[in-house]
């Protein structure tokens, strides 16, 4: 069990760490498609949200507060939701489509990231990480 759970931890860390690789790669375009989306402080939030991605995966990744991890991810990944893929205010039906299926797969990610946190949290023996979890559910 503890080699499926290690399995899994690497595939969905793989996600926010490439995320986290482009957030630093790609500052400026980044900066620039978020200011158009009306976010404040463009380039600061793209390097800020870059880092927690970043540190959220490489914690699920090794298994360091993997729980914490997980909840740093789920607030990155609920405000880039609702800041970022805001169909509510579009007007053209494609853009509003598109902005919408990111907008749920945010918020999928975002449950299966508190999923991963009550986890961490609850399950006694995790097996093959570095630390135990900071939150005793």
């Amino acid at each position: 069990m503890d080699v499926v759970v290690l399995i899994g931890r690497v595939l969905f860390s793989v996600l926010f760490l490439s995320s986290a690789l482009g957030h630093f790669t790609q500052t400026e375009a980044m900066a620039g498609y978020s200011a158009s989306k009306g976010v404040p402080m463009a380039k600061l939030a793209v390097l800020g949200s870059g880092a927690l991605f970043g540190l959220g995966g490489l914690s699920v990744l090794l298994g360091v507060w993997a729980d914490l991890g997980s909840l740093v991810i789920a607030v990155v990944l609920l405000v880039t939701a609702v800041m970022m893929h805001s169909f509510w205010k579009e007007t053209d039906a494609q853009a509003k489509q598109g902005e919408m299926i990111h907008f749920n797969k945010n918020l999928a990610l975002v449950g299966a990231t508190l999923m991963l946190f009550a986890f961490f949290a609850h399950v006694d023996e995790l097996g093959l990480t570095i630390t135990g979890p900071l939150f005793d559910l």
